[in-house]
């Protein structure tokens, strides 16, 4: 009996524990299941145009996603710092990691708009090179070209809504954020009908009418978290002064970028990583990429709770090494990761249950649904592995682990997980499913690896308390 104490004592929280991390997560899933939830009506209503223009808007948001990560890494590398600032009580703190912010990002968006405007073409062609499946490539390349050319217009908010909704999430103020991302879904959604399909007498876009839905919700979004930022400086008093100065202090520039820098690289290595897979799946045609792009906006939906369980990792465990507590620090990490894995288990039966279900909505063909049904089933039974991973690595970065992490994340994904599958895919004849599947089973190794970081312990440290030294 107390071995089975112990052990529920050691892994499992008790009702105070749940409260404190539901009360972080749950802002957070609601607003990742809301936007994944809409987004996977956009995706079913450019679906309906046709395989195309789904392929073609799939393979632009697949390169955007590398912005996104870019932009995450930049801003989310200082935010460990936020965090462990807001810990240590300290508010001229958060406005230098705020400041830095500014600058980082408007490198990331600068680089991003040129890399897109010269070489959007040249990137979207990578993922057009098979047509065995008697896809139209030159089609798919079009409506792909002009979902870009409108979606750079969204950078800009983007950019600026997640500085102020980074660092609202990092002092533990998730509702802000997630309420800007329901207003902000449902405008997308609301959008997307009026200009895909021309009704209310609207003009009929296309994927061009989704371009701009997206990009007018982004506006929306930075403009509602702005605004309660403004308004709310007396009480969040980390927003008074804010831009009084637009300097930070050298010595904590050099500290900024000493550890937030493998962040930013290791996130941008990564979404690259993620789109060479991609790549290397999209050489067996077309149909390919329309099927994991169903898939992938499937798994999104199902894995926002070990993404917000992550997410509470870095802010609570972040926290408490900025207070100095370091053997909490450790215990809330060893429970919420298990909390993750428990939840991801269970979301994982439920999308394996309805696999076969969500394909079936989009208005393509037999093959492309076969091979999205396929991906789903695979990617269930891999979310409690991947939730594991997520963990781990929220964990290993709350302590300024940077350079760690980006062994432990993108050069795995780089040195391991690409080559099986560009191997794969070329050299042999093995189907698409079974090297989908050989890739997450890759991932195994990584297992190890992160769960011998874990018990080390060579994340527990604070980072904040000799800033000014």
């Amino acid at each position: 009996m107390l071995q089975k104490q112990t052990f529920r004592n050691r892994y499992f929280g008790n009702k105070a524990f749940y409260k404190m991390v539901l009360g972080v997560a749950v802002p957070i899933m609601i607003q990742n299941g809301i936007t994944n939830f809409v987004s996977l009506l956009d995706n079913i209503m450019v679906g309906q145009i046709g395989t195309e223009q789904m392929s073609g808007v799939a393979i632009v948001n697949q390169l955007m996603f590398i912005f996104y990560l870019c932009m995450f890494g930049g801003l989310s590398g200082v935010g460990i710092f936020t965090a462990q600032y807001y810990g240590y009580k300290d508010d001229e703190g958060i406005r230098n990691t705020f400041r830095y912010k500014l600058w980082l990002g408007l490198i990331i968006v600068l680089a991003a708009v040129c890399i897109f405007l010269f070489f959007g073409s040249d990137l979207i062609e990578l993922y057009l090179s098979g047509s065995e499946d008697g896809g139209d490539l030159e089609a798919a390349l079009q409506y792909g070209l002009d979902y870009l050319k409108v979606t750079l217009i969204g950078l800009p908010p983007i950019y600026i809504g997640q500085l102020f909704s980074s660092t609202l999430r990092e002092c533990g103020k998730t509702r802000i954020p997630m309420m800007a991302g329901v207003v902000a879904v449902f405008v997308n959604l609301f959008l997307n009908w009026l200009l895909i399909f021309g009704n209310l007498g609207f003009p009929e876009l296309g994927v061009v009418g989704a371009a701009i839905a997206t990009v007018v919700s982004r506006y929306v979004e930075m403009i509602i978290v702005m605004t309660w930022c403004i308004r709310h400086r007396n009480t969040e008093t980390y927003f008074k002064g804010l831009l009084r100065t637009l300097r930070v202090p050298a010595h904590l520039v050099f500290k900024f970028f000493k550890t937030g820098m493998p962040i930013l690289i290791n996130e941008g290595l990564w979404s690259v990583g993620v789109a060479m897979l991609a790549q290397a799946l999209s050489i067996r045609g077309l149909n390919v990429v329309a099927g994991q792009n169903i898939s992938s906006t499937i798994n999104n939906i199902f894995n926002i709770v070990f993404i917000a369980m992550g997410d509470a990792v870095a802010i609570l465990v972040g926290q408490a090494l900025g207070a100095g507590e370091l053997e909490k620090a450790k215990e809330w990490a060893r429970k919420m990761i298990v909390t993750g894995m428990i939840s991801s288990l269970i979301m994982g039966s439920i999308m394996f249950a309805t696999a076969g279900l969500f394909p079936k909505l989009y208005n393509t063909n037999d093959q492309v649904r076969s091979i999205a049904t396929a991906f789903i089933m695979i990617q269930s039974v891999a979310m409690t592995k991947d939730a594991f991973l997520h963990g781990s690595y929220f964990t290993l970065r709350s302590g300024g682990k940077t350079i760690i992490t980006f062994l432990f994340d993108s050069v795995f994904m780089l040195v391991v997980s690409v080559p099986v599958a560009y191997v794969l895919s070329r050299y042999t004849d093995l189907s698409v499913v079974w090297i989908f599947g050989l890739v997450h089973a890759a991932d195994l190794l990584k297992c190890i690896i992160g769960y011998i970081l874990l018990k080390k312990g060579v994340w527990v440290r604070n980072i904040v308390a000799d800033s000014y030294d």
